[in-house]
């Protein structure tokens, strides 16, 4: 899956939280510094081209919607990113966090006794 741009993932967390809607729509939920209208737009269109979203014409404009949901791009995203920057090991993830005091050791609990539960 291609990695979106900071602009492109911005725009899609506005789609995935509004769901289908218009760029205006979208606008609205975009923190200031808002983009222009046009420059919104024209990543709008980009992410439909990468096929990220769909268009449905509707009078004079496009409504759109996301073609992934969001927690399918969240898993993607990190299985690459994990693989792209730690050799596909979570343990190094993990560990780069917790050296770099991202983690506390509380945290870490918490997600040993996630991994334990979880087990079958």
């Amino acid at each position: 899956m291609e990695k979106l741009s900071q602009q492109e993932e911005e725009a899609m967390q506005a789609v995935w939280q509004y769901g289908e809607g218009f760029i205006k729509d979208f606008l609205e939920l975009i923190n200031e510094p808002k983009p222009p209208y046009t420059t919104l737009a024209s990543t709008i269109k980009n992410l439909e081209r990468k096929e990220f979203l769909t268009s449905e014409k509707m009078g004079n404009s496009f409504r759109y919607k996301a073609t992934i949901k969001e927690e399918e791009y969240k898993k993607r995203f990190m299985s690459g990113f994990v693989n792209d920057y730690f050799e596909n090991s979570y343990k190094d993830l993990v560990t780069f966090f917790a050296k770099e005091k991202k983690i506390s050791a509380t945290e870490l609990k918490e997600i040993i006794k996630l991994i334990e539960n979880h087990k079958s």
